[in-house]
């Protein structure tokens, strides 16, 4: 298949106008986004984007779980359309480009493609997926999953957020349950692009991260109980101390994730101390340990590592331990010819990349069971994500934007 020419670019003062107006909707009180899935604020942002796609030209249809795909046509109906998208639905402190570069650099591939004329065999698909950040209703990336048949319909209906509203009730309040049944979607390929949400590409100043793979990963809910005690009055070796376990686990998962570097990755996150007082003996915490790796036997060694230390931790201290497995998802390999459609773009355009592995969950990498798919990232300044303080440069979204724009156009197939 013909490969764009080198010459061929998105506008970049273009998309970034378009980001910092998708911006506006849901501002944070920090210079960020507060923009959560199926809120008041999530209505107004799909429909500016349904706006801008129309007057691209594209069709906009919605799945009944509120997933958007604005649908540009090939000159041959009949084929699989190429697909490329994200998010815009943001974290309660959010950035303005987690999720909504993937969304609006895909709106902008299909303005380039309007205005130099280009059509494609292949027709070519913008998507905005529901609830990828999962912050209001658990999990994440929730349409994604439905759509790859990872989840029922009827039970991400009814999640619920903290007030207890249904997923299902806020998707018809807000006005976009579609009626387009979710997944069995032809697709060709997928591509996603994202900012990195990580330091490696701004510290080695690269331009282009190329995602080779997603990172598989555990979350193990542990309690330790001991006996809470006086902590003035009990001796040293007469405790029992749970608080002390949690140390020790705590630096247990750090050595073993240092054990397998260079991917991978392990930290405690979620902790309660019981009963939670200055000068009581912790008798019992709770806590939950994150491991990831692109590798499902460095992942599975690595669980077998800490469980068999928190064993150990344990019986040291008199105290017992309980290790339940509460989440897991398994490494992504993502798809070899459309990583090598994202490389060679990155080439023949001239930037910097290099092999990257995504430590974050994306759409994609549910997608990536059902589709050939891969992933562009761009960098993010110091690698912050998750924060109002995200930022990043146009120049470093309009690279991510070219790139995503050659591989799609090169998968779908230039009309000579």
């Amino acid at each position: 298949m013909a490969a764009p020419g080198e010459n061929l670019r998105i506008n970049p003062d273009r998309l970034w106008d378009t980001l910092m107006e998708m911006a506006k909707i849901g501002p944070g009180v920090a210079g960020g986004n507060n923009r959560q899935t199926l809120t008041d604020e999530d209505g107004e942002g799909r429909h500016l984007f349904k706006k801008w796609c129309e007057e691209a030209g594209m069709t906009v249809g919605v799945d009944k779980m509120g997933t958007m795909f604005a649908y540009r046509e090939g000159t041959d109906p009949s084929l699989p359309p190429v697909y490329m998208g994200s998010h815009l639905d943001t974290q309660p402190t959010g950035g303005k480009f987690d999720g909504v570069l993937g969304v609006l650099g895909g709106l902008e591939v299909v303005r380039t493609l309007n205005d130099l004329g280009i059509k494609t065999k292949h027709p070519i698909v913008v998507t905005n997926w529901t609830n990828e950040e999962g912050t209001r209703f658990a999990p994440a990336m929730l349409a994604s999953g439905v759509f790859a048949g990872e989840h029922t319909l009827e039970w991400a209906y009814d999640r619920v957020d903290a007030k207890g509203n249904r997923f299902g009730d806020e998707l018809e309040r807000i006005g976009w349950k579609g009626d387009k049944e979710v997944g069995n979607r032809p697709i060709k390929a997928f591509f996603e692009l994202h900012i990195e949400q990580g330091p490696i590409l701004e510290d080695e100043g690269i331009d282009i991260g190329v995602v080779t793979h997603g990172q598989g990963l555990w979350w193990l809910e542990v309690t330790l109980t001991g006996n809470d005690a006086h902590t003035g009055s009990t001796p040293m070796h007469k405790r029992r101390n749970a608080g002390l376990g949690l140390a020790r686990v705590t630096e247990l998962v750090h050595e073993v994730a240092m054990d397998y570097q260079p991917d991978a990755v392990g930290a405690i996150g979620h902790i309660e101390v019981y009963p939670n007082s200055r000068n009581v003996i912790p008798g019992e915490v709770v806590f939950t340990i994150d491991i990831r790796s692109p590798n499902a036997e460095v992942l599975n060694e690595m669980r077998a590592r800490i469980e068999q230390g928190i064993e150990l931790i344990a019986e040291a201290l008199d105290i017992s331990s309980d290790v339940e497995a509460v989440g897991h998802f398994e490494p992504v390999t993502f798809d070899e010819n459309c990583v090598k459609a994202v490389r060679d773009a990155a080439e023949r355009l001239g930037y910097s990349h290099r092999d990257i592995v995504s430590g974050a969950g994306h759409d994609a990498c549910w997608i990536n069971r059902l589709a050939p798919t891969a992933m562009v990232f761009c960098p993010c300044v110091d690698g912050l994500s998750h924060n109002e303080a995200e930022e990043i440069s146009k120049e470093w979204a309009g690279a991510g934007a070219d790139v995503l724009f050659h591989a799609v156009v090169e998968t779908a197939e230039i009309v000579e």
